[in-house]
């Protein structure tokens, strides 16, 4: 189930609120936490009537809840730390395995094709939705109870906390510590109004930035790379931009949407999204874009490794490790693991200059990084690295500094820019179709660089007639604009 949908905004959501809010105000914070559960497995299983796949990665979510509960009780009772550490290991080769099945047979069976000439059988297995996200919640509950960092929860919050429907699919990366807590305590049990305002504000800003700006670009974007042989510099660099910017709001927009459910259910999900383009380092970047995704990284891979404690060349190859690993956890294509290996080495190369880095003004440095992200992310949208290296390579192709016709034409498509037209604009959007799609994006950019985020709105309180205005608005545009409903980006990793 999509949050932009109509069944999520006019059935599932309302039933979920009203029921769980209900049954605390009668006493039953049992089965107030058991309903939760239940909606969120219905939420992620939507689809499962008539569809034997979907019901099987449901299984297969449930099952880990289980499996991975287990483990971690049998960890608390052991008395030696030889068994500790077998449990640790089963639980880790559990929850990888599994991941690797799914995710990465294929992949891995296909590379080895190639370079050995053998001709094994792919699996073609459908990926279950959401899978890397909770795989490295339920390993972040494993090793910290391994640390014996976990409080005691029993069966029921632990379910709550993998199946949490806000962040189950995509995200924020949240740790038993940061959720648990809040679902237990009591004065979370029943409408702080407060947070229902923060939950609905954010919810609607998340809306409009998915289907009125990021899904917006997708057109864009689609036609872009179904056409790579066609594009001229500027059609490949609008496209480029184009894409930097979908990611940018589909993520966004995702992360507001869940933050603001989460606040109406009084639970405050860690900030996973803090304006990267305003970051002046690739670093700097890498502590704004999933964040809880980094600090995953950082806490169970880099510190363990060393981290920086152990001398500048180990430093650098933990570094590099790291990205290698994200690149990886995004996908089974080489685009994403050379995508993840270009952000390591822009990394190192902040590490390295940063003292020359200093020197340069600060928007000079926040352009440049802008510039390096959009080039990264024209591998990670590329089907394969050929289609990567010929889109950055269009931007190379000499032409008469006009849009493909391929590119403008969906976007002169568009609802909204039809209504422009009619109101006085369409002869110059005939006459320079490339106008409204660049000026489209150059405010965009704009946006990301000068407006401030979701989080700095929501925590400033203030919620006059004009941001109520603002909120209804957004939520009927966006609500109507739902003829279309297409997946979030990251519900693809």
């Amino acid at each position: 189930m999509l949050f932009n949908s109509y069944i999520f905004v006019f059935l599932f959501f309302p039933l979920v609120v009203a029921g769980y809010y209900w049954l605390h105000h009668k006493k039953l914070e049992r089965a107030a936490l058991g309903y939760l559960v239940l909606m969120s497995l219905v939420f992620y299983g939507y689809n499962c009537i008539g569809d034997v796949v979907v019901l099987a990665h449901l299984f297969i979510l449930a099952a880990g809840i289980l499996i991975n509960y287990l483990v971690a009780g049998l960890m608390e009772k052991a008395r030696g730390a030889a068994g500790r550490r077998m449990l640790l290991l089963l639980g880790l080769l559990y929850n990888l395995g599994v991941l690797f099945y799914f995710k990465y047979y294929d992949f891995f069976i296909d590379n080895v094709n190639a370079v050995f000439k053998t001709d094994y059988h792919l699996l073609k297995l459908a990926l279950p939705l959401g899978i890397s996200f909770y795989t490295f919640q339920q390993l972040s509950f494993v090793i910290d109870s391994y640390r014996r960092d976990c409080a005691r929860y029993s069966l029921l919050e632990y379910a709550a906390y993998v199946s949490f429907f806000p962040q189950l699919i995509a995200g924020p990366i949240v740790y038993h510590d940061e959720l648990i807590p809040q679902l237990r305590a009591e004065k979370n049990h029943r409408i702080q109004y407060e947070n229902l305002c923060k939950g609905i504000y954010a919810f609607a800003l998340g809306m409009a930035k998915k289907v009125l700006i990021a899904d917006t670009l997708s057109k864009i974007v689609t036609a872009g790379y179904s056409n790579v042989g066609e594009l001229n510099s500027v059609s490949a660099l609008l496209v480029m931009v184009c894409y930097s910017l979908q990611i940018y709001f589909d993520f966004s927009g995702y992360c507001d949407m869940a933050c603001g459910i989460g606040y109406m259910f009084n639970v405050e999900l860690p900030v996973n999204f803090n304006s990267p383009y305003k970051a002046a380092s690739v670093r700097e970047f890498w502590d704004r874009w999933h964040m809880t995704l980094t600090r995953f990284f950082t806490r169970y891979i880099y510190i363990p490794l060393g981290g920086s404690r152990r001398g500048t060349v180990r430093t650098y190859g933990n570094v590099l490790l790291v990205f290698l690993v994200s690149g990886i956890w995004h996908g089974a294509n080489w685009t994403f693991i050379l995508w993840g290996v270009i952000n390591g080495l822009g990394n190192l190369f902040d590490r390295l200059f940063d003292r020359v880095l200093q020197r340069i003004p600060h928007m000079v440095r926040v352009a440049v990084t802008f510039c390096f992200c959009t080039l990264a992310w024209a591998m990670f949208r590329a089907d394969s690295v050929e289609q990567g290296l010929q889109m950055i390579g269009s931007l190379r192709v000499a032409g008469d500094a006009r849009l493909c016709v391929e590119i403008t034409e969906p976007f002169h498509q568009i609802l909204e820019v039809r209504m422009l037209g009619r109101l006085g604009l369409g002869p110059l959007m005939q006459a320079q179709p490339w106008v409204m799609p660049a000026a489209f994006a150059a405010v965009l950019v704009l946006a990301c660089l000068l407006m401030r985020n979701t989080q700095e709105k929501v925590k400033d309180g203030r919620y006059g007639p004009g941001r109520i205005l603002a909120t209804v608005g957004l939520l009927i545009w966006s609500i109507l604009s739902l003829s279309e409903v297409s997946e979030f980006l990251y519900f693809n990793f």
